[in-house]
């Protein structure tokens, strides 16, 4: 089950999740909606993002492939080079270059996929409807939460509470 509050005030939306969060709600199952960007306090809504850590991985990941590639390729077939090396960094720094940044690309890309949800298979209920103005918190409640939920939202000072089936 979901409660989504509406509420019109950015400080009445803090105050809301830090009730929720005191009275046990995890900040995962906790959800904002508006039409505008909504800027909150450090700490209200911590959500980490490891997207900077993931891009160099898959850069490097990929050249180090690249690297085995091209030295596999240059040292498994059979040419006379007459005394020149076989693997030369100078020839192939484009084609390691290029191959850096795809796999920077590619993991950056997969990685806001993963964390904007597309590519999750949990499904995390319905978008409620959003009017005008209004900041929407939906919380995912289990059990006889829901109850809780709705009265610290209504204390936070909620214009209005609907409850959400997913």
């Amino acid at each position: 089950m979901f409660l989504s509050a509406e509420f019109r005030a950015r400080e009445q939306v803090v105050q809301a999740v830090r009730d929720l969060t005191a009275q046990g709600f995890v900040r995962d199952r906790l959800d904002l909606y508006s039409d505008e960007p909504v800027e909150m306090p450090a700490g209200v809504l911590p959500r980490r993002s490891y997207m900077s850590l993931g891009a160099v991985t898959g850069a490097v990941l990929l050249l180090l492939l690249t690297i085995g590639f091209v030295y596999f390729t240059q040292y498994n077939y059979p040419l006379v080079t007459g005394a020149m090396p076989i693997f030369s960094f100078w020839a192939t720094g484009v084609i390691f270059y290029e191959l850096t940044m795809l796999g920077a690309i590619l993991t950056t890309f997969c990685w806001f996929l993963w964390e904007s949800g597309v590519l999750r298979r949990k499904r995390r209920g319905p978008v409620p409807e959003l009017k005008d103005g209004a900041i929407l918190l939906r919380v995912e409640c289990e059990g006889n939460q829901g109850e809780t939920a709705n009265r610290v939202l209504r204390e936070a000072g909620a214009e209005s509470v609907q409850e959400l089936r997913a």
